[in-house]
């Protein structure tokens, strides 16, 4: 740098003519001693090397605060590539694991849904979608020799590939979170799914859609807390390793609940269940007893063409003001308790109606 472009020679050179210009100024006034005008003329030229400093400082603190600006933005693409990184690799990790769903080996298929429940774990983002996966594993079709007759034994294929889904199962239950959660509620699709042992029991679910899904030795949904719609329509209940018993006690449906044409092959109990929304019994089967006691119902009830042919408590605690009874059946043997201003109408051939008193 040339040293006439220097802000500090043209600082030095300012105070120098600034000392010597007060100086001789104070000079020429005879009051004034030379001592005076000299300290004078010093601080005038001292207050521009003081400015000259102020300067300074605030120019090295603007350098320091871009440095760090600069510093930080360095972190920020750091911190942006490393996540990019991660995703890259979870979106590697997820891809290979569905790849391997397809495997023939059944441990192989096992350890890939190991796989997606881990990544699930690590990476939240991914829960739903790697619920959706095995969901969509639980969809593909599948029959033991049981499900037909429970004394049957079934091919080796059968049982590691149950094993298998019985694996899935498990993992969907560890992901979904607890009832009360203030977590997201992930929703499930397993229309269609063949399902044995199934249990939800205490977890926090969006929306759940068991359409025509079969569902073999025991099913627990007690303690659950579903936000979204859930549809069990056409779905039923049967035999597996045991008795096909539906549990669905202390439960809460917190939007629509669809049962209509659930076939409950064994005992179904609902006690002390909150239906907050729309639900609907209409043709639904019950074979064996079923259990609604201290039940609330607060939205409308549909329980059309519902056929009881065991014990059966309706003895709800809350009842809507819109519930409708056509053709509801029960067994005359079989001890039916009912709600207050509810009775039945005998049809003959063991069967009853239930009617609910006018007014």
């Amino acid at each position: 740098m040339k040293l006439w472009r220097s802000p500090l020679a043209w600082t030095f050179l300012a105070s120098v003519a600034l000392l010597l210009g007060v100086g001789g100024w104070l000079l020429t006034d005879p009051a004034t001693s030379r001592s005076d005008a000299l300290k004078t003329g010093g601080l005038a030229g001292g207050a521009i090397v003081a400015l000259y400093a102020l300067w300074l400082n605030d120019r090295r603190r603007r350098v320091e605060e871009r440095r760090q600006d600069i510093e930080r933005q360095r972190h920020e693409l750091e911190s942006q590539r490393a996540e990019q990184d991660r995703a890259r690799v979870a979106d590697e990790r997820f891809a290979k694991a569905v790849e391997l769903l397809g495997h023939a080996a059944d441990q192989v298929r096992v350890g890939a849904l190991h796989a997606l429940a881990g990544l699930a774990r690590s990476r939240p983002e991914y829960t739903q979608t790697v619920l959706d996966v095995l969901c969509s594993y639980l969809r593909r079709p599948f029959s033991h020799a049981r499900y037909t007759d429970p004394a049957a034994q079934g091919e080796p294929e059968q049982e590691l590939e149950l094993q298998v889904r019985l694996t899935a199962q498990r993992l969907v239950t560890d992901l979904l979170p607890a009832r009360d959660s203030d977590g997201p509620a992930y929703d499930l699709d397993l229309t269609g799914a063949t399902l044995e042992y199934f249990d939800l029991s205490g977890k926090l679910i969006g929306g759940l859609v068991l359409r025509y899904a079969a569902l073999h030795s025991s099913t627990n949904l007690s303690g659950c807390r579903f936000r979204g719609r859930a549809y069990f329509t056409a779905a039923g209940t049967a035999d597996g390793r045991l008795i096909g018993y539906f549990r669905c006690r202390s439960a809460v449906f917190e939007s629509h609940a669809w049962f209509s044409g659930t076939g409950f092959a064994e005992d179904a109990d609902f006690t002390a269940t909150t239906f907050a929304g729309p639900t609907a019994f209409k043709n639904a089967k019950f074979a064996k007893d079923a259990l609604f006691t201290d039940v609330r119902a607060t939205g409308d009830l549909d329980l059309r063409r519902a056929s009881f042919r065991g014990q059966t408590d309706l003895r709800f605690a809350a009842l809507p003001g819109s519930v409708s009874l056509y053709n509801t059946v029960v067994r005359v043997e079989k001890d039916v308790r009912l709600p207050e201003g509810w009775r039945l109408e005998e049809l003959g051939d063991g069967e009853a109606r239930i009617v609910a008193k006018a007014g």
